[in-house]
């Protein structure tokens, strides 16, 4: 719309990466973009931001106002920017190293949570409807079948997802989706927001498979032809 600015696009904060995973900032800040997202803040360690601005120079530093925050992709347990970005206002979409029953219990109906089968074991849950019983946040139980719920609804099933995706990083390109489409979206339901990212990420994966073999950041560069696609 001619009204719209970068604010109203929507602004989604990112907690992600460490020295030890500097990518999964990377490449979740480039799946929100390529999203269509207005803004991109990030929350990260200064060798880590550097990289990122090489690479996204668009990228806002620092906390400040947004939607939506991803918190976790690539960060180690107990990393302080995680009970920080957890305070912040926002819808949040909670991966990885902040996947701690600690974490999940003060999430919402608002928020999300996207664990890998290993991330719900240690969580000690065998599937997502035992992941519903842990958190009120919607979950997306990542897998070559995705399977996305809520406590108190029927869950969903996407897929089978293209085997495209069972490579490094493509859970945090997912996590970069989501977080753009909720601070895009910040009203929607969670459970559609859940399943139309996931939807994306698999249609993204098999457009980069297309011309061989697929890095994560391929998939995370072919989410912005699969949007013109499905916008047209």
């Amino acid at each position: 719309m001619a009204t719209d600015d970068k604010y109203s696009r929507g602004v989604v904060g990112f907690a992600t990466g460490s020295t030890d995973f500097p990518g999964a900032a990377i490449l979740g800040v480039t799946a929100a973009m390529r999203t269509g997202i207005g803004m991109v803040r990030y929350l990260g360690p200064v060798e880590v931001s550097n990289l990122l601005i090489e690479a996204r120079p668009e990228a806002v530093l620092g906390a400040g106002r947004a939607q939506s925050w991803v918190i976790g992709s690539g960060v180690p347990n107990g990393d302080t920017r995680i009970v920080e970005a957890l305070a912040f206002d926002g819808r949040k979409i909670v991966d990885a190293g902040a996947l701690t029953l600690e974490n999940l219990a003060p999430l919402t109906e608002q928020d999300f949570i996207t664990p890998h089968s290993g991330e719900a074991e240690r969580l000690g849950c065998a599937n997502v409807l035992e992941l519903t019983q842990i958190t009120k946040a919607v979950v997306v139980l990542k897998g070559s079948v995705t399977k996305v719920g809520q406590r108190g609804a029927a869950s969903v099933e996407i897929g089978p997802n293209p085997a495209a995706l069972a490579t490094a990083g493509t859970g945090d390109v997912l996590a970069g989706i989501l977080g753009a489409l909720v601070a895009a979206n910040p009203k929607a339901d969670g459970v559609e927001l859940a399943r139309f990212a996931v939807e994306l990420h698999a249609e993204a994966a098999r457009i980069a498979a297309d011309a061989g073999p697929v890095s994560a950041l391929d998939v995370a560069e072919a989410i912005r032809t699969v949007v013109k696609s499905w916008s047209e």
